[in-house]
């Protein structure tokens, strides 16, 4: 399974991105892909996931009602467009698969998640 993350950038306070993730090699569809982000210095925090097969989706509270997690399955991509972003969504934003569960299971537990992407970078000024 290889992940690749694009669209990140620098954006001023109140904007938007759209990061996209490529999936390729995935065989199930009964997994649990999240995006994390690490902040310089700060631990690696969850803040989207998805069920690849249902869609059903779930949201850190830091980001509810500005991030959206989405995926188009005919090309195997997932989004996070994340919009009134804050200085305070910046880091380096990471795909992540868990392949042996639900996202239920899985949750926002970094280690539940098997195959990783090398991240994209997010500046909010």
């Amino acid at each position: 399974v290889q992940l690749v993350e694009s669209g990140g950038g620098s954006v001023q306070a109140g904007g938007s991105l759209r990061l996209s993730c490529a999936v390729a090699g995935l065989t199930d569809r009964r997994n649990c892909l999240a995006w994390f982000r690490q902040a310089p210095g700060q631990e690696r925090e969850g803040v989207a996931r998805i069920d690849i097969g249902d869609g059903n989706a779930v949201y850190d509270d830091s980001v509810k009602g500005r991030f959206t997690i989405s995926q188009e399955n005919a090309n195997n991509m997932v989004y996070l467009q994340m919009s009134s972003l804050k200085p305070e969504d910046t880091g380096m934003y990471y795909c992540a698969i868990c392949t042996a569960a639900r996202c239920e299971f899985a949750g926002w537990l970094i280690r539940a998640y098997n195959y990783w992407g090398q991240g994209t970078q997010v500046t909010v000024s």
